[in-house]
């Protein structure tokens, strides 16, 4: 038992090591034909495919290496020379998430290569020669979330028969924002208004009468009585009497 279960883990790493391997091939002839790869973000191995800045002509033969590649989550596309025959190295993609098309010639027949992308929640065909049966390939596409239309062949009527069958996806066509029906929200019974009594007034308190203050009686002035001048003694009082000294 114990041997079976180190040749089970070495078996897995060694496919494991394998993959990785077949990744790092991969990558190096998707950026010898003209692809940036990088990794979504440190902690997510996820990978991101850009053509639309490289210094070569980017055309359908560009693309085989891709169709080796897992865990890819974006491609960019837009304004390079890809056709409909292009894009069939894009159907085994599984994990793709967002796909930039814009300002190619891709049209309806190319659609039909996107029909399996089950992940995919972003596309944007602005400026190609897209039409109303092509989007009927995109109708199984639950995850979609936004659709790019403007400048295509596509007309309200077939935007609208799309919405029908993906109510979820935003669809951005020039000629009007159509926009995910918002969910549906159940109307909860209304509470019946509770009549509000009036309020009972409150008779208003009876104000006290403020007795005026008792005046007090004014105090009498006392009458000041003039004073009696006595008369100025006389000259005579004034003058003692000399009594003759005795005689010795």
């Amino acid at each position: 038992m114990f041997i079976k279960a180190i040749f089970s883990v070495c078996c897995s790493l060694l496919l494991v090591t394998s993959a990785v391997a077949d990744d790092a091939a991969a990558i190096a002839q998707v950026q010898a034909k003209g692809g940036r790869v990088l990794k979504l973000a440190q902690n997510d191995d996820r990978l991101e495919v850009a053509y639309h800045l490289s210094d070569q002509e980017i055309k359908d033969a560009n693309l085989e290496p891709l169709a080796k590649l897992t865990k890819v989550y974006q491609v960019n596309l837009r304004g390079t020379k890809i056709t409909d025959a292009g894009l069939k190295y894009l159907a085994g993609l599984k994990s793709l998430v967002r796909l930039h098309l814009e300002k190619t010639a891709i049209t309806d027949a190319g659609l039909k290569h996107l029909a399996g992308l089950k992940n995919l929640a972003y596309l944007n065909l602005y400026g190609t020669k897209v039409t109303d049966a092509g989007l009927e390939h995109l109708a199984g596409l639950k995850s979609l979330k936004k659709l790019y239309l403007w400048q295509t062949g596509t007309t309200e009527a077939g935007i609208k028969k799309l919405k029908a069958k993906l109510p979820q996806v935003e669809i951005i066509s020039g000629l009007t924002l159509i926009k995910p029906a918002p969910p549906k929200q159940e109307k909860k019974p209304e509470k019946k208004k509770e009549e509000k009594k009036p309020a009972e007034k409150k008779p208003a308190p009876k104000k006290v009468e403020k007795k005026p203050a008792p005046k007090k009686p004014a105090t009498k002035k006392v009458e000041k009585k003039p004073a009696e001048k006595k008369p100025a003694p006389g000259k005579e009082d004034k003058k003692a009497e000399k009594k003759p000294a005795g005689k010795k």
